[in-house]
């Protein structure tokens, strides 16, 4: 000891009951220093007590040891000991207490033989729930150790703080261990040690915030036990939330959440987290869709397959699972409707159904050391709001805003981000509660009321049926209150009263139970006891049957043997297994196996493309099947290139491997490389409308293209002419003429360049003129000089030859030459002007006569016209039919006078009419090319 030593002390005991054992001698090593041999003897003397404590040589420095006693105690219970007939065998210290405490021992290196003999004596110690007795046995050995015992009263526990814990006395300074039945050892010195039978008194029961029943809980030293008010979490609805401490709040937000963290990190990577979405065409209200448990290397994803049902699938590091599954301290599988996470290192486990979950972990691992949506652990609601920089929010809608966690998934969720609030959980208008509701507060949980108060639960039901009437999400309100229920021993049977509206469809083979197992008995669990009281609800196997593993969900009647491919068998049947003939035998062997017998027949793979190939048998997986198989690829025979239109098929003749090839015709047309199915349009030409037909060409065994010409308009109107166009199947009707619609309302055409009087009105002049490649038609008046009938000599009047304008043989007197005015329209090239202009004339008569000459013995002729002698240009704007205008120039007479001009002999009088004629002809063409007027 490194205490300072002193003289051993002595401890009066009670009195002693003998016992009379007698023991083989035994030799056990104590693993410090050199091996020391210990021998061990028993026997009897006398019924007189006589103990006999032996002093090591001086110099010799020795760990404390102690007598292991105890009656008839299973190895497990003293597992240092060596239980026997009432009695266990001394043994030393450091290996008694070897995965205790041992205290550092320096040992002699000789061994040092010490005879110690006497009786066993057995004293008896009393606790407050009754009597326990304990007994001392001291067994005649030779061993190198001394030690005093000194046993104190029993001592009591004492309680302290909000739970009640059991402390032990132990002396200052010193060391102490826990031997069997709650008996503790304290090391004082000078190999003196005190044995202290521990006293459990009960603690008195705390009131738990969240208003559920407290647990007790073991200490440390595993003999008295203490209250705890569990950490207890649950979510259900749209969502609700009831925190560890019992705060009841709802929050619609839908992003991802942490549920639980610890304040302080004390387990690696550890975390509950839940991922929540809009379950409502209108985003108001929020559902639960994840729930997420980090532990250490591993993330366990329960995900609702289908919204608002009971389907979970379960994910492991994105990983899909099977149940039950446990995997690096994780335990996953099913209890009732729910899935369960249990993590036994944490004592702890996550229940999630798909529409609600519960999160239960022990005081005294998590107490005041957690945070999230569930608040803190510490039986106190005021801080149950706590945000992430530890400050307290008003509520904990505002709380739960700040708990976002980053999710990929999710890119409008952005964590750290001032939130923007969530939607008010009051119904906006009043509404009436779902009948369903009123189960809570009614007869059907009235057992329950004493044990869980009903009241948050049927606000929420309220809500939920207010808010989202049509998904009888007030159903989550009542499971979970029943699961509540059920975990502080209150089971409700609460799903036949809601007429069909919550009620829960188990599978083929199953049947519903309120009050099931928390884990249903299996072939293999059966023989098993189960500690826990507490039940859940869910689909089990019907009576008279049992599930037949946890693993293997299937309900049997008898278990019988499973073997390596977890299938069930009854006794007696046989089967075959990894290539094993076996037989279910009931009894300790169970299966008994021996080798499947084969019989092999070999075959000959004769022609081309056959080898040779062993295959399982589908009839007998363990015997494989030689046969003959067949490889196209060693075929030297290759599929032809077939042309257009037609395509390979092969055919392998019955026996033989390799295929025979052949071209064969599709049953289409073929048109300048394609291929066209029947009743599809083939494009020939332009001039032709082609179909491909079902019909086919003998010789060509393609189908035939059976063509139309394209039907073309050969008919034109008047004044029109059909004319071809290049690239087209059809000609064009191009007007080629003039139609021109007369005063009469007659039709009359005219070529271009053409002019044509009106039948009726030789004044009136049609003309067709090509401008451009267009067709215009003009109709003209022509304006006829002033006509004086007076100045006409009698009988003289005729018409001009257009005739329209009317002339005269003068009277004598004649008028002088002068310029002569009139107002006329001017056009040129189709254009014309838009008002009648000024336009002047040279007209009058000038002194013509001839003279004989005596000299040149001839006639002397003088001639003079009337002409201009000066004229001016002149601008008129002129309107063309494009719509465009044009600047046109024209000659303006300002005066006129007699001029010579050359006299022509007189010709004959049919000439001289045709030249008089011809004149006047064109004297009109220029008078109507001056002064046209367009009707």
């Amino acid at each position: 000891s490194s205490s300072t030593p002193s003289t051993p002390k002595s401890t009066t005991l009670p009195p002693e009951t003998l016992t009379s054992t007698t023991s083989p001698p035994s030799t056990t090593t104590i693993g410090t220093g050199s091996p020391t041999p210990i021998s061990t003897t028993s026997s009897t003397s006398s019924p007189t007590p006589t103990h006999t404590t032996t002093t090591p040589t001086p110099g010799t420095s020795l760990a404390c040891a102690v007598a292991c006693s105890c009656p008839v105690v299973a190895l497990k219970d003293c597992p240092y000991g060596l239980p026997g007939q009432n009695q266990c065998i001394v043994i030393p210290l450091s290996l008694l207490l070897h995965s205790y405490y041992v205290r550092s021992a320096s040992l002699s290196t000789l061994p040092v033989s010490t005879t110690t003999s006497g009786t066993t004596p057995t004293q008896s110690f009393t606790t407050t729930s009754g009597t326990t007795s304990s007994s001392f046995s001291t067994i005649n050995a030779t061993t190198t150790i001394s030690t005093t015992i000194k046993t104190l009263p029993p001592v009591p526990t004492t309680t302290s703080g909000p739970t009640a814990t059991s402390t032990a006395v132990t002396t200052t300074g010193s060391d102490s261990w826990m031997l069997c039945n709650c008996t503790k050892v304290i090391c004082i010195e000078d190999n003196i040690v005190q044995v202290i039978p521990i006293i459990c008194n009960p603690p008195p029961k705390p009131t738990c915030a969240n208003g559920l029943s407290p647990v007790p809980v073991m200490d440390e030293d595993g003999c008295c036990w203490h209250w705890e008010c569990d950490c207890y979490c649950t979510g259900w609805g749209d969502p609700h939330y009831m925190t560890f401490d019992g705060l009841y709040y709802s929050y619609q937000g839908n992003c991802t959440y942490v549920l639980v963290e610890e304040i302080n990190k004390k387990v690696d990577n550890f975390g509950v987290y839940i991922d929540n979405y809009h379950c409502d065409a209108r985003d108001v209200v929020s559902c639960p869709r994840t729930l997420i448990v980090r532990h250490e290397t591993q993330e366990v994803r329960l995900t609702t397959a289908q919204p608002n049902t009971l389907q979970v699938e379960v994910t492991v590091n994105n990983q899909l699972v099977a149940l039950p599954y446990k995997k690096f301290g994780v335990s996953i599988y099913e209890s009732g409707i729910n899935r369960v996470v249990e993590i036994p290192e944490l004592k702890m486990n996550v229940t999630y159904n798909g529409l609600s979950f519960s999160i239960r972990m022990p005081y005294s691992l998590f107490g005041n050391n957690t945070q999230g949506q569930c608040g803190t652990c510490n039986n106190n609601t005021a801080d149950d709001c706590m945000l992430p920089n530890g400050n307290i929010a008003e509520n904990c809608e505002t709380m739960a805003d700040h708990w976002q966690v980053v999710d990929p998934s999710k890119p409008q969720c952005s964590p750290g981000l001032v939130p923007t609030g969530s939607p008010s959980t009051t119904p906006t208008q009043p509404c009436k509660e779902s009948s369903i509701c009123e189960l809570l507060l009614g007869s059907v949980f009235k057992p329950c009321h004493a044990f869980v108060q009903p009241e948050k639960y049927y606000a929420a039901c309220v809500f939920d049926s207010c808010v989202l009437p049509n998904l009888d999400l007030e159903c989550s309100s009542l499971q979970i209150y029943a699961a509540t229920c059920a975990d502080q021993g209150a089971c409700i049977d609460w799903r036949k009263h809601t007429n069909g509206v919550c009620s829960h469809e188990c599978p083929s083979g199953k049947e519903y139970r309120a009050c099931g197992p928390i884990k249903e008995m299996t072939c293999k669990s059966r023989g098993q006891n189960e500690t826990s009281t507490k039940q859940v609800e869910g689909c089990f196997c019907p009576n008279g049957t049992m599930l037949y593993d946890s693993g293997v969900d299937v309900c049997v009647k008898t278990c019988g043997c499973v073997g390596v491919d977890m299938i069930p068998r009854e006794f007696g049947e046989k089967f075959t297994v990894d290539c094993q003939d076996c037989i279910c035998l009931e009894g300790e062997h169970g299966i008994v196996c021996e080798p499947h017998v084969c019989e092999q027949k070999k075959v000959t793979c004769d022609g081309e493309g056959f080898y040779e190939v062993t295959e399982v048998n589908p009839k007998d997986s363990c015997c494989p099947l030689f046969t003959c198989k067949c490889n196209t690829s060693l075929c030297t025979a290759k599929a032809p290139k077939c042309s257009l239109g037609f395509e390979v098929h092969s055919y392998i003749p019955s026996g033989q491997c390799c295929p025979v090839y052949q071209c064969v015709p599709k049953g289409v047309c073929v048109h300048e490389n394609a291929e066209f199915l029947p009743n599809s349009s083939v494009f020939v030409d332009k001039c032709q409308n082609c179909v491909c037909t079902n019909d086919v060409n003998v010789s060509t065994q393609l189908n035939i293209i059976s063509c139309e010409r394209v039907p073309c308009n050969t008919n034109c109107q008047p004044g029109y002419e059909l004319k071809p166009v290049k690239g087209e199947c059809c000609g064009k009707c191009v007007q080629t003429k003039c139609i021109i619609h007369t005063a009469d309302n007659s039709e009359l055409i005219l070529s271009p360049g053409d002019f044509k009087n009106d039948p009726h009105n030789n004044c009136t002049i049609y003309s067709c003129v090509d401008v451009h490649d267009q067709l215009i038609a003009s109709t003209s008046e022509i304006t006829c000089p002033a006509f004086n009938e007076d100045s006409c000599k009698p009988g003289t009047i005729s018409f001009l030859p257009n005739g329209c304008c009317r002339t005269c043989a003068p009277l004598d007197s004649s008028t002088p030459c002068s310029v002569r005015h009139r107002k006329d329209f001017i056009v040129y090239d189709g254009c014309r002007s838009v008002d009648r202009v000024d336009l002047t004339e040279c007209e009058g008569t000038c002194g013509t006569f001839s003279l004989y000459s005596a000299e040149a013995n001839s006639m002397d002729h003088s001639c003079s016209c009337c002409r201009e002698t000066s004229t001016t240009e002149k601008h008129v704007v002129l309107k063309c039919p494009g719509g465009h205008a044009v600047s046109h120039k024209y000659i303006y007479v300002e005066s006129c006078s007699c001029q010579d001009t050359e006299c022509q002999r007189p010709q004959s009088n049919e000439l001289q009419n045709n030249r008089e004629n011809e004149k006047a002809s064109t004297l009109n063409r220029i008078k109507r090319g001056i002064s046209l007027t367009s009707k």
